[in-house]
């Protein structure tokens, strides 16, 4: 069972300062609940083809992936994708300017894959477990860059 889920916010900040704090992978323990460490594993910055491994915590469990970027579009969009594990997993996150004088960024995060062997059996549990993450994140993100 796939599962896929979309989140999204405004936070009170120019485009440009959300995505530029949001794709470096250093201040993802900042804002991710679950996301413990974070390490470069290809020199920085953020580019296609760049590597960063994540630990994490999720649903009691401790997860360790690399993520590799595999599209940017800086100021846009950044899609990375790990097929680590038990949940190979897409995460792609937008941005576009928002407000009456674009000073506001609509900002969404997306997280797909298709669990596989015992993983699968949780699928609608994680989905759930996910959004409610997501939700916390990107509250955690708007009010960092709100400050």
């Amino acid at each position: 069972m796939k599962v896929d889920v979309l989140t999204d916010g405004v936070i009170a900040a120019p485009c440009d300062r959300v995505a530029a704090y949001a794709t470096d992978p250093t201040h993802a323990p900042e804002w991710y609940a679950n996301i413990t460490s974070a390490d470069w594993r290809t020199p920085p910055p953020v580019a296609v083809g760049s590597k960063v491994a994540f630990v994490a915590r999720f649903l009691g469990r401790r997860l360790a992936y690399t993520y590799e970027i595999t599209a940017y579009e800086p100021g846009r969009r950044l899609v990375m994708c790990t097929d680590e594990g038990p949940f190979p997993m897409e995460t792609t996150y937008t941005w576009e300017p928002y407000g009456e004088r674009f000073d506001h960024t609509r900002m969404t995060l997306r997280n797909c894959g298709e669990p596989s062997g015992f993983a699968s059996l949780g699928a609608t549990v994680m989905a759930a477990a996910m959004r409610r993450a997501q939700h916390k994140d990107l509250a955690a993100l708007k009010a960092l860059l709100e400050r």
